[in-house]
């Protein structure tokens, strides 16, 4: 560790922005859809005009109920929108509605993985607001607003100050991202901004209980984009302090090209956006069948699936991947639930699966179906086929609604299984390499392989490789 690092601890919290699965906006009938004409998802309550009065979407209160359970909040029966006063172009209204000292839930908590060890990451509060527009830079030399991005339903999860490092950091996030988008609240699509944050770091002397000056890092949308711009700041801010200097309070942008922080504009502080109830808007009043429903749609989440997977067999790097979406999740339980042996399938689906998968938002598109994978695999698991023959045939029904059987049955791909037919072929294998026969007999029993794979290429992967083994055992022990 760099000396000017080991005198400083580093200190981060990250808010994160997830945008909530509705068809509308938070407080009008708006639609959210993405990659609409600019300026074309408005009316008089998204844009601000004098008069117009905002509803509640009742689907958003679900959602973000379900999401700070499956992030293991307390849930606040009762809470309150308020107006956070700031000028910006893309909000024309002059203030954000958000929630901040009464917000509908509070005191979470979730656990990383950092090099496989765990940590537990405290949860400040979840709290429900609208998001702002979006400001356009660089068209035609100058900067514009689209605004159908204003007024759609946000949760920010503000995570307490208990992470360490750009790593676990990114873990962090990462986490959170699953656990939501398993839970059906956030598509986790970071490329088009529905699931991104911003992080505050600070140092301070190592042993001082006090934190340092914050500086808060706006709008990562990438994993990797989280890590480097903390790292980035940290050594910036190591920097200023090892020169004498004192880390000013301000918002800063990274700029991934150059690896380096710019400042924005000077960091505001709770009191200076003038919080108060905004009055247009009544308490949020959450019911308890509302809160027990939406607990009940939670589903099995990231953690426990993965942890059931590495039960039934599945490595736990392959448990990983199979947990990385919900409809990768959901097709391995397909298969598996037709097919039976969980290791195998997992090899199957995360090895050749996977490799033609696409997946965008919550969707995913397969290569192929669950019940074409776990015939496939039955095919091999009775001797049909062997694991050759088996990539031939997931070839041909690929992107088909074919049936592994099928194919087998038209190209005539059955394991050669007769040992009349097998023996003739071992005996010219061994008549052909009299060399490596020799070395076999002196007692290398790993030239076996050998033989088998020779017998394997001359009848073209169609042979069942136990049955080669065994025969070519049989010839070989046997003395002339």
């Amino acid at each position: 560790m760099h000396k000017s690092m080991a005198r400083y601890e580093t200190v981060i919290g990250l808010e994160i922005h997830a945008q909530l699965l509705t068809r509308t906006k938070l407080f009008c009938s708006c639609s959210v859809a993405f990659g609409s004409l600019p300026n074309s998802n408005v009316c008089p309550v998204c844009l601000g005009w004098p008069g117009a009065l905002p509803v509640m979407n009742a689907r958003a209160a679900e959602l973000a109920v379900r999401a700070a359970l499956a992030l293991g909040c307390d849930i606040n029966r009762v809470s309150e929108f308020s107006r956070k006063q700031y000028f910006y172009p893309d909000l024309p209204k002059g203030y954000q509605i958000s929630q901040y000292d009464a917000p509908f839930s509070t005191r979470g908590r979730l656990d990383i993985d950092i090099d496989g060890e765990r940590k537990t990451v405290g949860i400040t509060r979840v709290h429900l607001e609208e998001d702002a527009g979006k400001n356009v830079h660089g068209r035609g030399g100058q900067s514009i607003v689209d605004l159908n991005r204003a007024g759609t339903p946000l949760i920010e999860i503000v995570g307490d100050p208990d992470l360490r490092s750009g790593a676990e950091a990114a873990a962090y996030m990462r986490t959170v991202r699953d656990i939501i988008v398993f839970a059906g609240v956030n598509d986790g699509n970071l490329e088009e901004g529905s699931f991104r944050c911003d992080a505050n770091v600070s140092l301070r002397p190592r042993g001082q209980a006090e934190l340092g000056t914050r500086v808060e890092l706006k709008n990562l949308n990438s994993f990797r984009f989280v890590q480097r711009a903390i790292e980035a700041e940290v050594a910036r801010q190591t920097a200023v302090l090892d020169g004498g200097g004192r880390v000013q309070q301000e918002t800063r942008s990274y700029d991934p090209e150059r690896n380096l922080t710019r400042s924005l504009r000077g960091k505001a502080d709770a009191h200076d956006y003038r919080y108060f109830p905004d009055p247009d808007l009544p308490p949020l009043v959450l019911e308890p069948s509302l809160i027990e429903e939406q607990r009940a749609a939670l589903g099995e989440l990231p953690a426990a699936r993965r942890q059931r997977y590495v039960s039934l067999g599945v490595t736990e790097a392959a448990a990983a991947t199979l947990t990385s979406h919900p409809r990768i999740a959901q097709f391995f339980d397909e298969v598996h639930a037709s097919y039976g042996d969980a290791a195998k399938a997992s090899n199957w689906v995360v090895t050749e699966v996977l490799r033609g998968t696409k997946t965008h938002g919550l969707d995913a598109h397969f290569p192929v179906n669950p019940r074409q994978v776990a015939e496939l695999l039955q095919l091999i698991e009775q001797g049909d086929i062997s694991g050759k023959q088996a990539k031939e045939v997931y070839q041909e029904v690929e992107g088909s609604e074919r049936m592994p059987s099928d194919v087998v049955a038209k190209r005539g791909l059955r394991v050669v299984s007769d040992a009349d037919a097998l023996r003739p072929l071992c005996e010219r294998v061994l008549a052909e390499h009299p060399n490596a026969v020799a070395t076999y007999r002196s007692g290398k029993a790993g030239t076996l392989g050998f033989f088998v794979g020779q017998v394997m290429k001359a009848t073209k992967g169609s042979a069942n490789p136990q049955m080669v083994s065994d025969m070519l055992k049989l010839l070989l022990d046997r003395r002339e």
